[in-house]
Parts: structure tokens; sequence; C-alpha cells
């Protein structure tokens, strides 16, 4: 049976489903008991019971992914259950920790670690209400500012000023919780709980306020730096970054579209690309680099040589590579430790084909992820593609939406597919006999929806059938139109939007400004 429960974790769950008498109870129950009542009152949603078990935590450290993940009592992760109620009510009894006079326990506490949660598209909590990567950051930031302003205007206990307790979080800051998170950062000294920025992502900032904020998160702890979408960040930004801020620790690094832009490039515009080069190769610890919808045709060598640790994780889509950039790529010593790779938008079968399979044996031995979305394979290319992922055994995702293949070429590929051991996603494009004849690729926006959609549900069908029939109901297979689920841009489209709407009317009222003195 699935996910066995212990004989410990059943009692667990019972004693934990009546709050009221678990509440009172809490102070008769051994310290070491804690972590199993706090998966069980998880797992029911009890928020109070959750909520009482941390303002009394009697252990040293407190860590959520930990806690939540497979243990020997209940099999069954639950790292990736964003639950608003359990999550709402850790953060509040974290809180509660702190200004707890009566606790029995000496409080150890010296350490929450947060980076655990996992924050996916589909929930199984109950209350289905989720609490993302963006909201963890504004409710602990709130936090923080809320308990020095109590602890300044309270009598307290002394003791309590004596409680430090480091909390490890991936935040997420966007010009909507900006002022909030700075506020945190800044009086972190003074507060007894310390956000300690392990990753951090923004969004929607402007350059002067991502500058600010990127030193106050202390960047020698940083070992994830994700700059997307709305931070417009230009390659001498980077480089005034690099030689400003000393990241020894980052391990991942994203940049946002149109960082790099060689087509514009002048003589000092390759010294700033070398010296970013020359930085990247200090951060010894970088092994995920990410910088798609960059022109960086022939650049690749400059900015990846200096490299000493092998790249795991590589997205290159969209980024005009040419020749001598895969012919780098599938010689470099990156090539033998790639885990994932993204190189989508390059017509790979015309520029660059026998490079490209180079590349895909050398890493095949470790290769977990790939994605050749509008790639251009078309039928033809199917049986040199079967060859070419063949040996990737430890293969996990692959992704190939917007290429030119017919039903029949896909069920062959599917056929293939069952054959990959670890494989556990696909994402495969509307067969190309479900469009109009004459649809160009890659196709744009306005016409990706105009394919028969009653011709694509049955050989959806017939696809996973070939699945069912080689025992492989373990590979989800999907066809999103509009790009992977992104939680991060799911949980802060409302700003997104009201972003874009903004920059629009911007853009329509300097074009009508200008119309009106001309005429």
């Amino acid at each position: 049976q699935d996910n066995m429960k212990s004989l410990r974790f059943i009692s667990a769950e019972a004693f934990v489903s009546n709050a009221e008498f678990a509440r009172k109870s809490l102070g008769a129950v051994a310290h070491d008991l804690f972590p199993l009542l706090f998966k069980a009152s998880y797992l029911l949603e009890q928020g109070e019971v959750i909520h009482d078990l941390v303002e009394n935590w009697p252990l040293f450290d407190f860590n959520m992914g930990k806690l939540l993940g497979a243990t020997l009592d209940y099999e069954e992760d639950l790292s990736h259950r964003t639950c608003s109620v359990c999550l709402e009510s850790c953060l509040t009894g974290l809180r509660d920790y702190v200004l707890n006079q009566s606790s029995p326990y000496m409080k150890k506490l010296k350490v929450v670690d947060l980076t655990g949660i996992k924050d996916v598209e589909v929930q199984f909590c109950k209350c289905k209400k989720t609490m993302g990567r963006w909201a963890r950051t504004q409710l602990l930031s709130k936090l923080c500012s809320d308990l020095l302003v109590y602890l300044q205007q309270t009598q307290c206990n002394p003791g309590t000023f004596e409680v430090s307790i480091n909390v490890l979080i991936d935040l997420f800051v966007t010009d909507w919780n900006y002022e909030l998170v700075v506020q945190a950062l800044l009086k972190k000294c003074s507060c007894p709980l310390k956000i300690c920025c392990v990753a951090f992502r923004s969004d929607n900032l402007t350059l002067q306020k991502f500058f600010y904020i990127i030193k106050l998160t202390d960047p020698s702890l940083l070992r994830k730096l994700e700059i997307v979408h709305n931070v417009h960040l230009e390659m001498e930004h980077l480089e005034m970054l690099f030689n400003r801020i000393h990241f020894p620790l980052l391990m991942s690094l994203t940049l946002p579209a149109r960082t790099f832009n060689v087509q514009r490039f002048t003589a000092m515009d390759e010294q700033t690309l070398t010296n970013i080069g020359k930085k990247m190769g200090e951060m010894t610890q970088l092994t995920e680099l990410s910088m798609s919808f960059s022109i960086l045709t022939g650049r690749i060598q400059k900015l990846l040589s200096p490299l000493k640790t092998p790249l795991k994780m590589l997205d290159v889509s969209n980024c005009s590579l040419n020749h001598a950039d895969m012919a780098f790529l599938a010689n470099s010593f990156h090539a033998n430790h790639l885990e994932a790779l993204d190189l989508s938008g390059h017509d790979i079968p015309e520029l660059y084909p026998s490079t490209f399979f180079k590349l895909l044996s050398h890493c095949s031995s470790v290769l977990r992820s790939l994605t050749l979305e509008d790639c251009n394979i078309q039928d033809t290319h199917v049986n040199m593609l079967i060859l070419g992922l063949s040996p990737c055994q430890k293969l996990q995702e692959f992704k190939f939406i917007g290429n030119p293949l017919s039903s029949q070429a896909l069920k062959h590929l599917f056929t293939f597919l069952c054959e990959l051991p670890m494989l556990k996603n696909v994402e495969f494009p509307v067969p190309r006999d479900c469009y109009p004849i004459g649809i160009t690729y890659p196709i744009d926006d306005a016409s990706v929806c105009t394919f028969d959609h009653q011709k694509y549900e049955r050989v959806a069908e017939e696809l996973n059938f070939i699945l069912l029939q080689a025992n492989r109901d373990d590979v989800k297979a999907s066809t999103p139109l509009f790009g992977s689920y992104d939680a991060a841009v799911q949980e802060t489209n409302n700003e997104l939007g009201a972003y874009l709407i903004k920059s629009f009317k911007e853009t329509l009222e300097k074009f009508t400004s200008s119309f009106n003195k001309m005429s």
C-alpha cells in the first residue's frame, strides 16, 4: 500500500485532530514527538495546533523541508503543499515563540529553514488557498516589522531581546512588496527574527530599487539569484553589479531577456562582456545559468570559458547561437555535466545537426531535462532524434512544443519515449496536421489556437494509449500552448498585468504627443 502510515503517525493524527485537547496537552508532550505532531497537523490542516507547536518548539532547528518530507512514520512528501492556513499558522507561531513569556521550555530555537517549500501547480490541501513565495516574503517581512514595533512599545521580558533566530527563506520581491521587505531587512540587527535570504527573485523593479535591496540581502549568503521580466538589466548594469557586489556562494543565476545584444556591440562592449565572463569565473559554486532571449551570437565562448566549475544547467533559449557557439558547447568541459539543457528557438536541423548530436552524446549519461521548443524539428528528423536520445537513460523531462511534427511522427516518437525508464514529463506540440494547410512555423500567438481541437484530442488520446500499453502511466504528457506552469508568474500576474497596461498607456501617450507636435 502506498504511503503507509506507522502506528505512531496514526496516533499523532488522532491526537491533533481534536485541536482543543491537543493544544491543552502540549506541555506534557515529549520533545522528540514535536516533529511527528507537526507533520500530522499539517496533513490535517490543523492551523491552531500548528501555531501552538511552533510557538512552543523545543528543538534547536525547525526545517520545513525535513519536517514535511518523507519520514519513516509517513512516506508522503508534503513539502509541495503550500497551504495558506498551515503556512500562516507556522509564521505567526514563530512570531509568538519570540513573545511567549510562559513557555515551560528553555528557548533553544536558533534556525528556521523555510527554503524546502516547493510551489507546484496542483494543490491537494482542503482549503484550496495557497501561499506562494511572494506572499511568504510579504508575510514574514510584515511579521518581523510588527514584532519590532511591538517590542519597542511594550514592557517585555528582558529575555525576549536575547532571542535570535535565523530565518532562511527564498525571497521574491516586486514593486508591490518592496517597501515592506526593505524595512524588514534594514532592521534585521535589532529584530529577534533575522531574515537570511538564500535565494532572491526580483521582478517588476526599477534598477535603482534592485541595486538597493540586493545589497541589503547580504549577498555573501546568496545561493540563487533570479532577475526576471520587468527588471531592465542590461550588460553594463550586470558588469556594475558584479564589480560592486561579491556572490561567493552563488550557484544559480537567471538573467532577464535582452541582457545581452551583440548586434549593437562596440569595442567597449566586447571588453564589458569579457569582464562579466571573468567575474562569473570567480563564482566557483556557479553551476546553473539561464540567459534566454538575449542575442549572444558568437560570444558563448567568451562568456563561458572563464568558468572553472562545470555547468549542470544551461538555458540559452532564443539566444541566436551560431555554429561556433554550438561547437564550443559540444567540446567544452560543461558538456559532460549538463543535467538540464534548453536550446529552444534555434533551427537545430538546419544550422548544426551534427554538433548538436555531439553535445547530446556528451551529456547523455547525466541529462535529466531537455527542452527543444520551436526548433524546426520535422518528420524527417525524428529517426535522428530517437538515435540521439537513446543513450539519455536518465532523461526525466522532454519538452518540444512548437515543432512542425505530424500525428504519425509523434506516435513514432512516443513509442520510443516509452523506453526511457526515468521519463516523467513530456510536453509535445499540437500536430501539424491539426492546423490549417499552409501554416508557417514558428506559429505566432494569434494563430496558435487555430487548430482542429477535436482532431487534437483524438491524437492526444492515441498518444496516451501508447504510453498505457507500455505500462507507462507514470508519464504525464501535455501540450501547454502558452508555456509550462510558472508558480512565480502565476502568483504575481495581477501586478505584471497592471505594469503592462501602464507601460502600454505611457507608450500611447508618447505617441499621441509626438503625433500632435507633428500636426
